[in-house]
């Protein structure tokens, strides 16, 4: 069945239903049913029976209209067809529950503490190559989660206690007529059943077993032949490809001929470049297709019209996505294609011409992210990752290539930093640098890179002793080699981490070095100018406030000019902060506004929480102590993602403890206990909205004494956990 894309709401993420739900009423009512008596119902079935499509239809009735949601916390689909480590099948499930978290808890935990008072219906679709992994997730999910339900599509049961199973047939011969007739319309508008045609028709069902994605398969082809001539076809394969292993079930063999009947129709270029498109994961765009599929026997310039007659046959599927228009070839197409490519004995060629584009691009993403393309190189990444895994796998299943892995794990600094992915980049780094072999001395410019890296993903994650580890190690590589922008590196991140360990003496001395070994050695981006911010708030915290808006004020100066807007961001946080020191309570507001929009268009949840923080404090400024509340409310539950123990403690402290001070004299503790529980309460999204609605919002009343004035100071109380 076609993919659409996903049409994420604060309720759920289920995918658009465009081409039409034809039929399947009865197994429809049937899952319902049974989701209203198990917490656990698994659709079985062949591949391209219609699993997914039946998940999906079910799942959105199961959510109910607007206004009548039978799960008040949404319904949430993951995709885990793609997911080929079980080491991300946690991080999958968490991404698809809108759940980020930058700590070193374990995902599993970070899950189960998620969901344990949601009512949530959860949706798996794919799991069957990682059935033994989901099904200890799942049971443990359940275990821990008394509002979870869990609807799941596979080719075989999870087995989990009080699992219900719906196995799921073809549909019946008049449903399987109309799901042809439906999809040969779509492709061709002039097709019709007619009392002529009408008999090959319902034949070709019938040879086809009436299995969905063999049905779609021969629509495409009623384009060009007539039904007869489909029937024909038919009649000439079906010998050499249900002639399987004797004992098989006839699904497996009915599905194997649908596919395999499609591949004998394609031309012997079109099978070619099918066997080729089969290593990439998830989706692919048309440049990617050249690069990698194309050869001596596959001319470059070919590439795009081979791609149209796939995608006329529905072997491929084109999605619009922020990223741009991308092709996705369906799972059980894309492991024929595979099985194919093995047999031509060109996987592993294939393989590694796929990982050499990755890895150019993640070098072109990298230095395309210091210019007004942010936001879209952020989009391209996050629609290429599963391609960024298979790659980053390549590279480790090679020892004498694992120099690549780690180049190409560093290269993604922006992606893990900047765009709330400090997990899954940990995973990768670890890997890459912990894996025995490879040339070591001779590719230590790769390793150093993942070093600095490593260090500041730790340093974000509140692991200060990998990170120091990881830095020192890098520090000390780069002295041996003459590496000066490796050593440059390693000091910044060692200042990161002092800074938000509190040191501030020792922050201001080390982000000054780098500063200067980074001016001394040419290099500019986003990397540079955020170790100036950082200066910068060094400065600020320790009442410097003149030197750290020089400093912060030039960044600002120059991400506008080079359309730099993360590092900006961390900018505008330092400029509000002294804003406010200064009394400016509507310079820090509006400077503070920007930076929470930019950090949650980033999914950069330490920028986002530190300026709701500030903004709230800016708030019982303003004369408004009851919003203060219900934002410092929403924004600490997310500290909890950020790292505990280096973010939760003095200077970075200090505007939460203040707004709890004073935002709790003036209302008294239980109002303010009140409204800090009417915050908790608040998704992500409803938050940043409430936040950037300002000024415009009209202050409740306060019973108690004036505002107290807005200066920021450390606090002198003890630092407490968020």
């Amino acid at each position: 069945m076609r993919q659409r894309p996903l049409r994420h709401t604060a309720r759920g993420n289920l995918p658009s239903e465009l081409s039409g739900f034809i039929g399947r009423g009865a197994e429809l009512a049937e899952v319902g049913r049974l989701l209203e008596t198990s917490r656990l119902v698994t659709v079985t079935g062949v591949g391209g029976v219609g699993k997914s499509r039946l998940v999906l239809a079910a799942a959105r009735s199961a959510a109910g209209a607007p206004g009548q949601e039978r799960y008040c916390d949404g319904v949430r689909l993951a995709e885990l067809a793609c997911v080929r480590d079980p080491a991300l099948l946690e991080l999958t499930l968490a991404e698809a529950l809108g759940l980020t978290d930058h700590t070193t808890r374990p995902p599993r935990t970070v899950l189960a503490e998620h969901l344990a008072d949601k009512r949530l219906l959860l949706v798996l679709d794919g799991f069957e190559h990682l059935v033994d992994e989901t099904a200890g997730l799942v049971r443990e999910l359940l275990l821990h989660s008394p509002g979870l339900r869990v609807l799941a599509a596979g080719r075989r049961p999870l087995e989990v206690d009080g699992e219900r199973t719906f196995p799921l047939a073809p549909p019946v011969p008049e449903e399987a007529l109309a799901l042809l007739a439906a999809r040969a319309s779509a492709a061709d508008p002039d097709f019709a059943v007619t009392g002529a045609n009408r008999a090959d028709l319902v034949e070709v069902c019938a040879r086809l077993d009436g299995i969905p994605l063999a049905l779609e398969l021969a629509a495409g082809r009623l384009r060009t032949l007539s039904p007869a001539q489909v029937l024909a076809r038919l009649e000439d394969r079906f010998g050499l490809l249900t002639g399987g292993a004797r004992g098989g079930l006839p699904r497996h063999r009915a599905l194997r001929t649908a596919i395999g009947w499609s591949h004998e129709l394609c031309t012997p270029a079109e099978r070619l470049l099918w066997a080729r498109l089969s290593v990439f994961a998830g989706q692919f765009d048309l440049d990617a297709a050249e690069y990698v599929c194309a050869g001596p026997d596959m001319p470059v310039e070919g590439v795009l019209d081979l791609v149209g007659e796939l995608l006329a046959q529905s072997l491929l599927v084109r999605e619009e996505t922020p990223a741009g228009v991308r092709f996705r070839m369906l799972e059980t197409v894309r492991l024929y294609g595979a099985g194919w490519l093995e047999s031509l004995g060109d996987a592993v060629r294939l393989r590694r011409r796929h990982r050499d584009w990755y890895m150019g691009l993640a070098t072109w993403c990298e230095l395309d992210w210091f210019s007004p393309r942010q936001h879209e190189v952020a989009a391209l990444v996050e629609a290429e990752l599963p391609n960024l895994r298979l790659a980053l796998e390549c590279c480790l299943d090679e020892p004498d290539e694992l120099h690549l892995g780690q180049y190409l794990a560093g290269t993604l600094w922006f992606y893990w930093a900047g765009c709330g992915r400090l997990t899954e980049g940990r995973h990768w780094l670890d890997r890459t640098l912990d894996q025995p072999g490879g040339a070591v001395t001779e590719y230590e410019s790769s390793r150093l890179k993942a070093l600095w890296v490593l260090g500041y993903v730790a340093a974000l994650q509140g692991d200060a002793t990998a990170s120091m580890c990881a830095l020192y190690e890098c520090r000390d590589g780069a002295a041996r080699s003459g590496n000066r922008v490796a050593a440059a590196y390693a000091v910044h991140r060692l200042g990161c981490l002092a800074l938000v360990s509190d040191d501030m003496a020792r922050a201001r001395e080390l982000l000054g070095e780098a500063l200067e070994q980074y001016r001394a050695a040419g290099e500019l981006n986003s990397n540079v100018l955020m170790c100036q911010v950082e200066l910068g708030m060094a400065l600020a915290f320790l009442g410097d406030l003149p030197g750290a808006l020089a400093l912060c004020g030039e960044v600002r100066e120059i991400c506008e000019e080079r359309g730099e807007r993360w590092t900006k961001a961390y900018a505008l946080y330092v400029l509000a902060y002294a804003a406010l020191e200064g009394g400016g309570t509507q310079d820090a507001r509006r400077l503070l506004s920007e930076c929470v929009e930019i950090n949650h268009a980033f999914h950069d949840l330490v920028g986002l929480v530190l300026a709701l923080e500030l903004l709230a404090l800016v708030t019982v400024a303003e004369g408004d102590p009851a919003e203060a509340a219900v934002l410092q409310g929403a924004a600490e539950p997310m500290w909890g993602g950020v790292g505990l123990q280096l973010f939760g403690s003095g200077y970075f402290n200090a505007p939460r403890l203040m707004c709890r001070e004073r935002a709790g004299e003036l209302l008294g503790t239980e109002r303010y206990a009140a409204y800090s529980a009417e915050g908790r309460e608040l998704g992500r999204e409803a938050l940043v909205v409430r936040a950037l609605r300002g000024a415009a919002r009209v202050p409740r009343p306060v019973e108690r004494g004036g505002v107290p004035g807005p200066r920021v100071a450390r606090s002198t109380a003890p630092a407490d956990q968020p």
